[in-house]
């Protein structure tokens, strides 16, 4: 439960952050709005995450590992993609705004995965 919950915080903060960094990336509507479409969004990725995601690493296991992780950022982006397929209402605009979504996904993903041990000694 609490690694599904963390899923969905990662969604949400990392399509916040994209909406705020990267250039193409944004949620219409006034701040309100834009917050619900960003949860939901967030949710979404996380439930992406932590459902399919496994499944797509599983078959790309080969190409990560010949790219020494990297494609794993790929994976991000078409994560990413459903995302913006799903909620019209958030617009990705090119790859290069994909890409870099992507990428704060992955980062934070990274993160909070590598946090977790660090959590788990104290308790």
């Amino acid at each position: 439960m609490k690694r599904f919950l963390g899923h969905i915080i990662v969604g949400f903060l990392a399509l916040y952050l994209a909406t705020l960094l990267v250039p193409g990336v944004e949620a219409q509507g006034s701040f309100g709005e834009q917050i619900k479409i960003l949860f939901f969004a967030g949710v979404f990725l996380g439930l992406v995450n932590f459902f399919i995601k496994p499944i797509v690493n599983l078959i790309t296991f080969p190409l990560r590992l010949l790219t020494f992780g990297l494609f794993g950022l790929v994976v991000n982006m078409g994560m990413v993609w459903l995302v913006d397929i799903f909620f019209p209402k958030l617009t990705i605009e090119g790859l290069g705004a994909l890409f870099w979504a992507g990428l704060i996904v992955w980062l934070l993903s990274l993160l909070v995965r590598r946090r977790r041990p660090k959590l788990k000694e104290i308790q």
